[in-house]
């Protein structure tokens, strides 16, 4: 179930945002605001909220910033109301993108993610043109470090409630149901194994290559500017990086 370039393709992405680190955080903190809007600020009694917080805490956001964000949903001071929007169409050679948003202003994003979908080659399609393409899935992927036996690590991931554990050169790859994606990240971050992504995301049946330099050039121009707008929370896409 696992791509063969897994691992460089997180370390390629993580690499991105940690250049943008302060824009991650602030899209991160939008999550947990519409999280606890939706369930409430206990993460073990709001599964949305739980997720998220293991979301950020795959990407480094410090404990008392998630905590102080949870807080300011919480009151009453925070009065802007976000929409879940999700866009899809099609990047060059048709590889299929799926856009998904928070925002407090539909018209402007959704001039933004056609003008981002236009700017790549690529085109916006309607509601559902390429989500069957893709399956709704909790990954969690860990790098191998000294003194992690892989049979322990298959076994505490599988105990939880894993659907899948594979093992690659540089780490492990744990995929899991939406609704198992909590207890299994749980049940990893009780033994201090700190993933280097974890996160419930869309991840593609099949892949698309790429392979004239104009198209990888659109392509990766369309993932910048959807990535550098505020509003997208997450871009998914079935190009063969």
């Amino acid at each position: 179930m696992a791509g063969h370039s897994k691992f460089a393709n997180i370390k390629h992405r993580k690499e991105r945002q940690d250049a943008k680190k302060g824009k991650i955080f602030t899209k991160l903190g939008r999550e947990i605001a519409v999280a606890v809007k939706a369930g409430g600020p206990d993460p073990e009694l709001n599964t949305k909220l739980k997720d998220v917080v293991a979301k950020c805490k795959a990407n480094n956001m410090p404990n008392d910033t998630i905590s102080r964000s949870i807080k300011k949903a919480a009151g009453e001071g925070d009065n802007v109301s976000y929409e879940s929007i999700v866009y899809e169409g099609y990047g060059p050679n048709g590889v299929a993108v799926i856009v998904e948003c928070l925002t407090d202003n539909k018209n402007r994003t959704a001039a933004n993610v056609r003008h981002a979908f236009t700017k790549g080659g690529g085109n916006m399609g309607t509601s559902g043109c390429v989500s069957f393409m893709f399956d709704k899935k909790g990954e969690i992927i860990i790098e191998k470090s000294d003194g992690m036996d892989e049979d322990e690590m298959m076994m505490l991931a599988l105990d939880a409630g894993a659907e899948d554990f594979e093992a690659e050169e540089e780490g492990y790859v744990v995929i899991t149901t939406p609704e198992d994606f909590g207890a299994v990240s749980d049940a990893i971050n009780a033994v201090d194994i700190q993933p280097i992504s974890a996160e419930v995301k869309m991840i593609p049946q099949t892949t698309t290559e790429l392979t004239s330099d104009e198209d990888l050039k659109k392509m990766q121009k369309m993932l910048d500017l959807l990535e550098d707008d505020d509003d997208v929370q997450d871009v998914w896409h079935n190009w063969a990086e």
